[in-house]
């Protein structure tokens, strides 16, 4: 799927986008209503229960086969031969309890968001709900957003099939801190009539 910037806030403007098949609209859409949703719900606690209703905010509209419940049959990644495990529920809660004891958030959200991608819980809309996931714990924390920038993508990618290969996300945790990071600073600025200044962290 290959939709493009002006395609995708025509889409979320409910404006028509002739060029962009029905199922794209969808997508986009549900991924609005997710972001909505996120955006509602920040002091709620991630937890497993939490991010399959992100999935399932994500795959509505018959978008994805049993959106928000956890797979039980195997999958492929593209890019890649290595397939991941069948996830155990009991044990998926247990690993993600351990991460949302890290106590810095930014590292957390990270985390999370990368266990959350090669876990690959749900039949399909991984990638988003990680994201979401990751960001629901930036936003709450006011520590900014994950957002990795076009020019990075290919990158990203190729470092996202190394770390399913290998279970190390050392390497690729460091890349997004360092390039997929963005926020809003709150604080005074004198001379500049306080306004927030957009940073990369």
């Amino acid at each position: 799927m290959d939709i493009t910037y002006p395609d995708t806030e025509a889409i979320f403007n409910g404006l028509h986008a002739p060029s962009i098949k029905v199922e794209e609209i969808i997508v986009v859409n549900n991924l609005k209503h997710a972001w909505f949703y996120l955006l509602d719900n920040l002091d709620v606690t991630v937890n497993y229960s939490y991010i399959c209703l992100l999935n399932k905010s994500i795959g509505g509209d018959n978008l994805i086969i049993n959106a928000g419940f956890i797979r039980e049959v195997p999958v492929s990644i593209g890019g890649t031969s290595w397939k991941p495990d069948m996830p155990i529920e009991a044990q998926v809660k247990e690993e993600i309890a351990k991460i949302l004891s890290i106590e810095e958030p930014t590292e957390r959200a990270i985390i999370l968001m990368l266990y959350l991608m090669r876990k690959q819980l749900f039949l399909d809309g991984n990638k988003r709900t990680s994201m979401l996931a990751g960001n629901q714990v930036m936003i709450a924390n006011g520590c900014g957003i994950i957002r990795v920038p076009i020019e990075h993508q290919p990158e990203f990618t190729k470092q996202l099939v190394e770390y399913y290969e290998s279970g190390h996300m050392d390497q690729l945790k460091e890349f997004i801190y360092e390039t997929s990071i963005d926020g809003i600073d709150f604080k005074e600025n004198e001379g500049q009539n306080n306004l927030p200044m957009l940073n990369s962290y």
